[in-house]
């Protein structure tokens, strides 16, 4: 892979039921929720587009707008994070069966994930 696609967008938020039923009225968004999670649920792009999810945050980041770039080597790229400035939030992270990602700060403060390719 020669770069890295965005593969994926989460809307977090206080309220992720309200988020849904925000985004869902607004843009005929079909949410599922995603069993084992509080208030997050799968947006399904119908293969038009992008998919991702509307839920609801947590204490540390309760609101957040973010996209998840793919690359094949999550700490491969965390170390380059912070060589070019950033700081890692989230360290690698799998969730078994689902995805292994990690979320970073670049030097504005934006919140950017990452998910490693199979």
């Amino acid at each position: 892979m020669s770069a890295s696609p965005i593969v994926h967008f989460e809307i977090m938020g206080p309220d992720g039921a309200a988020l849904k039923d925000f985004y869902s009225k607004l843009f005929d968004w079909k949410a599922e929720p995603v069993e084992g999670f509080n208030e997050y649920h799968m947006i399904d792009s119908d293969g038009v587009g992008l998919g991702g999810a509307v839920g609801q945050g947590n204490e540390e980041m309760p609101s957040y707008l973010t996209l998840y770039l793919e690359v094949p080597d999550i700490n491969d790229h965390l170390e380059r994070v912070g060589e070019a400035g950033g700081k890692t939030v989230v360290p690698r992270t799998e969730i078994p069966d689902m995805v292994t990602f990690a979320l970073f700060a670049d030097p504005a403060g934006n919140l950017v994930g990452l998910v490693e390719s199979d």
